[in-house]
């Protein structure tokens, strides 16, 4: 999805990209990706969001320091998603399961890398949501509510971050896009949509230094 076409559209741009998922498989189809075009080469750090502590993420923090010294970008593009359900009769796992993987690895990866993130002379935090988180709507069950929090924390930590100028932190609303993830919650229509990779570019931008002044904003991709 969005991430895998982001990890392409970074390393194009001459980033080298740590690849983190859950599914080494797509992970590896992505890495060959990158690879078939002579791209600086990437990593794979396999975690599985879903049920990482909060010392797996400081792990992999303290991995990226070792390895690499430093980083420059953190893309949070993970998200949980089953269907669109009313709150009452939402079952108490699909809640935990997707504030966990939509809302707190979001924050606990970007709080673990936080130290790595200041060292650099640039450096971009971007995390994906949606339309929904802005106007609210019913029956969007726990991913709704996931991406409505998630607004907040990217606003609230914003303006935390405005003593640190050489880092930044953004929302990004990808738009409808021809993915599985869409796929659950809207089955037909799915083909007429665009690929990530239309979003990517935009998605990009933000990562970018030319962003250095749009801190704590929502983006939505045009299409």
């Amino acid at each position: 999805g969005l991430g895998a076409a982001s990890a392409l559209a970074a390393a194009r741009a001459g980033a080298s990209v740590v690849l983190l998922g859950r599914t080494i498989k797509k992970l590896e189809k992505t890495y060959d990706a990158i690879a078939a075009e002579n791209l600086p080469q990437p990593a794979i750090y396999p975690m599985n969001l879903l049920g990482a502590t909060w010392a797996d993420h400081q792990t992999l923090a303290d991995t990226l320091e070792r390895e690499l010294g430093t980083l420059h970008g953190v893309v949070h593009c993970a998200a949980h998603f089953t269907s669109f359900a009313p709150l009452e009769t939402l079952p108490p796992k699909e809640w935990m399961d997707a504030l966990q993987v939509n809302l707190t690895a979001a924050y606990v990866l970007t709080r673990c890398c936080l130290p790595l993130l200041t060292k650099a002379d640039d450096a971009s935090v971007v995390l994906v949501t949606e339309a929904a988180a802005r106007d609210p709507k019913a029956f969007r069950g726990a991913f709704g509510v996931s991406k409505i929090a998630l607004e907040g924390l990217v606003l609230m930590w914003s303006k935390e971050l405005s003593a640190k100028p050489q880092l930044r932190i953004n929302s990004f609303d990808p738009g409808p896009m021809r993915t599985e993830l869409r796929r659950r919650g809207y089955p037909s229509g799915h083909d007429s949509l665009p690929t990530p990779a239309a979003a990517a570019a935009s998605l990009l931008y933000l990562l970018g230094a030319d962003s250095r002044n749009r801190t704590g904003l929502a983006f939505r991709h045009p299409y």
